[in-house]
């Protein structure tokens, strides 16, 4: 019976899978709902903002997808969304957001730049240049607002003044309650997500805030999700990239540009890393502050590499994050059902693990090629119960969680989610491998 399973399980395509996973934890987040009384775990808002806090990290996260599908590593991400921050704020300051957006994106893409000709001209290891990025983008963005930001003009050296206007925003029509020809159409999800039943209800609370109050920019940003996938899968140009990813050497012998190929997905990377500090500022704080990006750049690189160097991956993963920084900020209480959810999801993946183990009562060296030894999975199964417990435990002697917890909590589903999903990622071959023309890797 369980072979019957796990064959059906590996028949199912990549994005089958991905949706049965999202329908499995919509309803595990519902089954936490009813039992903690946590309406904000699974509302409209919640994934509302979840999807606007994702935004960024998803176009970092891209960012660094188009850099590495050509063997550019890109650790400089956070550095160019920061300078897409302050770009974006100095140009929507004086000409509106819309001129911050694009500003934002040409800010990054000068940071891409200095990566490219440190990284792809002068041979520079990748790691050295994009942690003197990150190091240049910081002293090099509080340097600019000295220099640029008079007293008086609501700017300083740490903030820039308020963006001027804002991004029109729109609801889907009769799914959120948008206007159609001046009409006010009915909001049929806002309708079912009032109902509290089950599963329904949480599902339609996450379509309404994925199809209501959604900027032009937020609409812009999804859209690249596809666009990326094409681009890169469909194109000759995205498969002369990727090739230069996998192996340089033999992409140069069949006439590729290799050298463009890393500038062209460099150049990309450092663009839409941009975009992502512009969209921070435009959405969120209307203003530059020296730290706001928070680490969403180094987020991003890690949705990257859950979501195995692949756009669709990459924006699940964001997502995630984005749904736990919009948790913490909604709500406390929010955080404290995530124990609960963490817990029961342990015990659910422990099981699996032991009812495999289980059913597979043989040497490793019979099951060679088909996985982990029944051993192996009985212990993976045996640590999760115990740690399954242990967060159970910690959500029933206590009523919320600790401040500091809360504030941490996106980078700790970061370490978590990393922790299990490496064992099943590959990375492009020719990542972060030094390239010179004629010659081998080094």
């Amino acid at each position: 019976m369980m072979g019957l399973i796990e064959s059906r399980g590996r028949s199912l395509s990549k994005a089958q899978r991905l949706v049965l996973a999202g329908v499995l934890v919509l309803a595990l987040l519902s089954v936490v709902r009813l039992i903690t009384g946590t309406g904000e775990i699974a509302s409209s808002g919640t994934f509302g903002a979840a999807l606007r806090l994702a935004i960024p990290i998803m176009l970092a996260g891209l960012g660094g997808l188009y850099a590495e599908r050509t063997g550019v590593v890109n650790i400089g991400l956070e550095g160019m969304l920061i300078m897409g921050t302050w770009f974006g704020a100095w140009a929507g300051w004086l000409y509106g957001p819309w001129w911050g957006a694009l500003i934002g994106l040409a800010g990054g893409l000068v940071g891409g730049l200095i990566h490219a000709v440190a990284t792809v001209t002068f041979k520079v290891d990748h790691i050295v240049s994009g942690v003197a990025i990150n190091i240049l983008a910081l002293g090099g963005m509080r340097f600019l607002s000295v220099v640029t930001y008079e007293v008086g003009s609501g700017g300083g050296a740490t903030q820039s003044p308020p963006v001027t206007g804002s991004i029109p925003k729109t609801d889907i029509p009769f799914l959120s309650g948008g206007s159609l020809f001046g009409w006010q159409t009915p909001d049929f999800f806002g309708w079912l997500e009032t109902r509290h039943w089950f599963f329904v209800s949480d599902l339609a609370g996450l379509l309404r805030g994925l199809t209501g109050d959604l900027s032009w920019l937020t609409l812009i940003a999804i859209a690249l999700i596809p666009l990326t996938y094409w681009f890169l899968w469909k194109t000759p140009t995205g498969l002369r990239m990727r090739a230069c990813g996998e192996h340089p050497v033999a992409a140069e012998s069949l006439g590729t540009n290799v050298y463009r190929m890393k500038y062209l997905g460099v150049l990309i990377s450092g663009a839409l890393a941009g975009f992502g500090g512009a969209f921070l500022v435009i959405e969120f704080a209307s203003i530059y502050r020296e730290g706001q990006t928070g680490g969403r750049g180094f987020i991003g690189l890690a949705a990257m590499i859950i979501g195995n160097w692949r756009p669709i991956g990459t924006a699940a993963a964001a997502g995630l994050f984005g749904f736990a920084d919009a948790l913490r900020l909604r709500t406390e209480v929010g955080v404290h059902s995530l124990l609960l959810f963490v817990a029961i999801a342990a015990f659910l993946f422990a099981a699996w693990f032991l009812v495999r183990g289980m059913a597979r009562r043989q040497p490793a060296s019979e099951v060679r090629g088909e996985g982990a030894s029944h051993l192996t999975l009985l212990r993976r199964g045996l640590g999760l119960a115990a740690a399954g417990g242990v967060v159970l435990l910690w959500f029933l002697i206590t009523d919320k969680v600790p401040s500091q917890f809360v504030a941490f909590t996106p980078h700790i589903v970061t370490l978590v989610v990393m922790s299990f999903a490496a064992q099943r990622l590959r990375m492009p071959t020719a990542d972060g491998k030094r390239y010179s023309k004629g010659q081998e890797l080094f």
